[in-house]
């Protein structure tokens, strides 16, 4: 994969339908980019990639170093390098996408990536804690997901930003994944304060989408759950 070009395994449809069994190796995806974001096997936790390791966040706080051949069932990767990188003050996580735009106001049908760090004043951010039983839809695992908050956390966001129109494909707006510096806490973010952070932001107009081809896969009854996906990514 080139620089600014994202790399997605399998579909969030295929999660919210259940499918989540296999997938690609750990080492597969770290070929593919050198951040991005995704989940495991039976949607156990968060996955974080971040200069070139794989990380699981998981629920009640516990972050691990993903193995080698740990498998992936979804995940989105880019070698990402800063097109423009820019000290902001953040609000809220509506205020990521007020800097996007100013950066780029014709992207709105192109994706974008990005990387913020600094202390973050405060983050909201959850962990699914894994399929109950074969199949479990993503839906229903966001109802039990853990929930924590943390104030006054120096870390790292890996995020992206996708087209309305690829809904189900990606997660459309904004999806981000966080960690701290010490590589103790972290999750998918629901909500955001920071005073001051550097942000840096790529626009990428080159997507690389590979499918799974695995009966489950194939099998699947698969539509675009608009309102579900918005419930449990927040």
């Amino acid at each position: 994969m080139a620089v600014n070009e994202i790399y997605q395994y399998s579909l969030v449809n295929a999660l919210m339908s259940g499918v989540s069994d296999s997938g690609i190796t750990v080492t597969q995806l770290i070929s593919k980019g050198n951040q991005g974001l995704g989940t495991f096997v039976r949607m156990d936790g968060e996955l974080l990639l971040l200069d070139g390791k794989v990380y699981q966040l998981q629920a009640e706080g516990k972050i691990r170093v993903a193995d080698p051949d740990d498998q992936i069932p979804y995940a989105a990767a880019t070698h990402f390098r800063s097109q423009d990188t820019v000290t902001v003050r953040l609000e809220n996580k509506d205020s990521i996408d007020a800097v996007l735009e100013k950066f780029n106001d014709h992207a709105s049908n192109l994706f974008m990536s990005y990387r913020v760090e600094g202390k973050f004043q405060r983050l909201k951010c959850r962990t699914v804690k894994g399929q109950e039983y074969k199949g479990q839809p993503l839906s229903e695992l966001g109802k039990k997901q853990f929930v924590a908050e943390y104030v006054d956390v120096e870390g790292t966001i890996v995020g992206f930003r996708s087209p309305a129109t690829w809904q189900g494909f990606f997660v459309a707006g904004e999806h981000m994944h966080f960690i701290d510096k010490e590589k103790k806490l972290g999750g998918h973010v629901l909500e955001l304060q920071a005073e001051e952070v550097l942000m840096g932001i790529a626009t990428v107009n080159n997507v690389h989408i590979e499918l799974p081809t695995s009966d489950k896969f194939n099998s699947a009854v698969m539509s675009t759950d608009d309102v579900g996906l918005k419930s449990v990514e927040g």
